[in-house]
């Protein structure tokens, strides 16, 4: 997604854990901020706003995926799923929305994932839930920024980071959407996993 988004002109800012040392696209600004700890969530914003200028978008992309199920999942786990996979990108988007100042316009796009899975418990419900966050703060911060989301299906996994970074491209284009997921599934159910 930040590949496609420097492509297109954008000025990235991409938060990555501390130990991930990967292939990041050239110009990025590289912000390492572990999104479990409440304080290193809270300063990413100012972070990335000093290394780069205001920030007009905001793209919720990193996640914790850890198996557990209904008879193994535990306190820890689901705290961990939450705290990654929902509170995180509820208080980027507290930032982001007051970093804002008006009559700027600002998107939100935040990475879902619309498949129940039954292996995957408390990280299922996290993701239900920033779908649920991603509606709820449409409708709150409407209409001067929009909150959408991107939920990849099962079609291709190959190409599922491509068709994540052109709905988000889209949804960029897309000047009244908000409050909606974009899908790219490839008509496949994603319902259920096995």
């Amino acid at each position: 997604m930040a590949r496609a988004l420097a492509e297109a002109g954008f000025s990235i800012a991409l938060q990555c854990h501390p130990e991930i040392d990967e292939d990041f696209p050239a110009g990025a600004i590289i912000l390492p901020a572990d999104l479990s700890d409440e304080d290193q969530t809270a300063a990413l914003l100012g972070r990335a706003s000093e290394a780069i200028g205001p920030i007009g978008v905001l793209i919720n992309a990193a996640s914790t995926i850890e198996r557990d199920s209904w008879d193994d999942a535990s306190r820890a786990t689901w705290d961990m799923h939450i705290q990654t996979n929902l509170r995180a990108p509820f208080v980027l988007i507290q930032q982001f929305a007051r970093a804002l100042s008006p009559p700027h316009e600002g998107v939100v796009i935040n990475l879902l994932d619309q498949r129940l899975c039954p292996h995957l418990v408390s990280y299922t419900l996290s993701k239900a839930a920033l779908w649920t966050l991603t509606q709820t703060m449409a409708l709150a911060l409407a209409p001067r920024i929009r909150v959408n989301g991107v939920a990849p299906g099962p079609a291709s996994r190959d190409a599922a980071p491509e068709e994540a970074a052109r709905a988000s491209i889209a949804i960029l284009a897309l000047t009244s959407m908000t409050g909606q997921m974009i899908v790219p599934d490839g008509g496949l159910d994603g319902a259920a996993m096995a």
